[in-house]
């Protein structure tokens, strides 16, 4: 059964094979080993070898694929008659394993950002403003000054909270969405050269401005892009790496 895979950046050598064998439509319980193997060494050969850990833990993966397939070609049966283990067994196990957590950590993540855009106000005291509101033009100085900084201690809180709160509603222009903005930018530019300045938005404040800083070191990081600096305080160039591609 042919069909491609398309190169994403996963997030580990786990991550590629659930995503092969659910793209071959394949049980986890019954994989097709040979199958599966063929397609996630062809994978691996279009890799980027820059990241020699992370490379390193693909190939560890392939070893291991390989050996059951290996295992797979002998016979199962001892000469006393006894059927041995199958032997994806363990690796069967391991997938489950995973598959389990990634969809338990997916559904953290969710829970986080919809927390993210909730803010619960904190409770006050109002018994000083309780009662009749004529009571404040009988007060003495001292009292009357006492509750005009109640007053100002007040609405400073109330700031705080509409700061809290804007700062919430700007925080949905994640580090993702960044990202995808700073390929768009070097995909139209010529020979997939920019500036650092290029990927700023107009009039960009300091949040902006580390956002897309923290944005192109997770690019640099996953290698889809390059950085240069000639010296210290000169500008920063950044560059579109070429990405393999496999079928």
């Amino acid at each position: 059964m042919a069909y491609k895979v398309k190169l994403n950046i996963f997030e580990g050598p786990f991550d590629l094979l659930v995503y092969l064998i659910e793209n071959a439509e394949m049980s986890i319980y019954d994989i097709r080993i040979s199958e599966i193997t063929a397609q996630y060494l062809r994978y691996i050969r279009g890799m980027e070898e820059k990241d020699v850990m992370a490379y390193a833990e693909f190939l560890v993966l392939a070893a291991t694929l390989i050996d059951i397939k290996a295992k797979m070609l002998l016979p199962r049966i001892t000469p006393e008659g006894e059927e041995l283990p199958d032997p994806r067994a363990d690796l069967t196990q391991k997938l489950i394993e995973y598959t389990r957590f990634k969809r338990r950590a997916a559904a953290l993540g969710e829970l986080m950002e919809a927390a993210a855009l909730k803010f619960s106000k904190p409770r006050e005291d109002l018994t000083q403003w309780s009662g009749d509101p004529d009571e404040y033009l009988n007060l003495e100085m001292d009292k009357f000054i006492a509750a005009f900084k109640a007053f100002i201690y007040k609405r400073q809180k109330n700031d705080e909270i509409r700061r809290m709160r804007d700062r919430v509603l700007r925080d949905k222009v994640s580090v993702a969405t960044k990202k995808t903005f700073i390929e768009r930018i070097l995909t139209k530019a010529r020979g997939g050269l920019a500036m650092f300045r290029d990927l700023l938005a107009p009039k960009a404040d300091k949040y902006d401005k580390v956002v897309t800083f923290v944005s192109l070191l997770e690019l640099v990081k996953s290698g889809a892009v390059g950085v240069r600096q000639d010296g210290n305080f000169r500008e920063i160039e950044v560059q579109r790496m070429n990405v393999g591609s496999a079928e």
